[in-house]
Order: structure tokens, then C-alpha cells, then sequence
């Protein structure tokens, strides 16, 4: 089936997509190519926006139309999402059966709970913990996975949790 362009008055073949609306909506047109070349040359996006509007939009564009928040805000993001993890007791931990003997280190709750989020054995080398974080970096990061919500959501943990360990290294050692 063949679709016929949008175009009013027009009834060659429809093979081109143009956007119906500006808020980058899955709704468009089927143009012809003499049509679609039109539409692209008086298309403004801005086109009823006064200045300050624009301006707001190129500003939040830099953010990816994502809000963003102080680092200090009790509700930050990362706070939050820290927390949470910490206290999801679902995940089992795993321990190193020379811990004690090897390392005079001390763990808290949530260095033991960053070891088990980065898949690691407690007490680990700092060195095998940088190998294990940029592997998990590689294979989580959004650019990787075509920007999908769920592996930067989770990139967003493992990094919290390498950065729980990096403090608690850099102190104690």
C-alpha cells in the first residue's frame, strides 16, 4: 500500500516523514520530496516564541531537558539513590575467606554494600576494584546501550558505589 502525500492538493507518493508538532512527538506527516524540501525550507522550530522563551529552551537543552539540582539539596538525586541502595537488603554479600587475615581494613555497612553492588569480594585490592569498576563502565554505559534509561540508571549506582569505596580507601590507607 502506497501512501499519497499530505500536501494539499497533492497525489504523488508519500516516502518522506515530517513533524506534525514541535514538542519531538512520534506524530508526523508522509510528503512527497517536492513537498518535504518545502516544508524543510520554512521550518522554524523557534517560530512563536519570543526571546526569552528561546532563551530557556537553549538553557535547558544544555541539560537535556532533564532537571537538574544542587548538590547540597536534601532531595539530590544521588542522596537518594544511594540510600535506597543501601538499604535493600535483597542482595547477599560476599566475603573474602581471608579477609581478617590479609587486611587490617574495616568496612562499614555501606562499603560492604558497594563491594556487593560492584560484584566484588570484600577487601579486594584497590587495584582489582579500578579493574572491575571500568569494566562495568564499558559494558553499562547509556552511549554503549543506545541510551537506554535502565543501564544509565544502573551506571548511576555502580558509580556511587565505586566512589563509597574510593573514600573509604584513600582514608583508611
Amino acid at each position: 500500500m502506497k501512501n499519497i502525500c499530505d500536501w494539499k492538493n497533492c497525489s504523488k507518493i508519500a516516502n518522506y516523514k515530517a513533524p506534525v508538532e514541535k514538542d519531538n512527538s512520534k506524530k508526523y506527516r508522509l510528503l512527497c520530496l517536492e513537498h518535504v524540501k518545502e516544508f524543510n525550507k520554512n521550518w522554524n522550530y523557534f517560530s512563536g516564541m519570543n526571546d526569552d522563551e528561546i532563551c530557556e529552551f537553549i538553557k535547558s537543552d544544555e541539560t537535556w531537558h532533564k532537571p537538574t539540582q544542587s548538590f547540597s539539596s536534601s532531595d539530590n538525586f544521588f542522596k537518594i539513590l544511594w540510600n535506597n541502595t543501601l538499604h535493600n537488603e535483597g542482595n547477599k554479600f560476599k566475603f573474602n575467606d581471608t579477609f581478617g587475615q590479609k587486611n587490617q581494613l574495616k568496612f562499614n555497612h555501606n562499603d560492604i554494600k558497594a563491594f556487593s553492588i560492584l560484584e566484588l569480594s570484600v577487601g579486594l585490592k584497590w587495584e582489582k576494584i579500578q579493574k572491575k569498576f571500568k569494566k562495568l563502565v564499558k559494558k553499562f554505559h547509556p552511549d554503549i546501550n543506545l541510551g537506554n534509561k535502565k543501564y544509565e540508571d544502573r551506571l548511576k549506582v555502580i558509580t556511587l558505589a565505586y566512589t563509597q569505596l574510593k573514600n573509604t580507601y584513600r582514608i583508611k590507607n
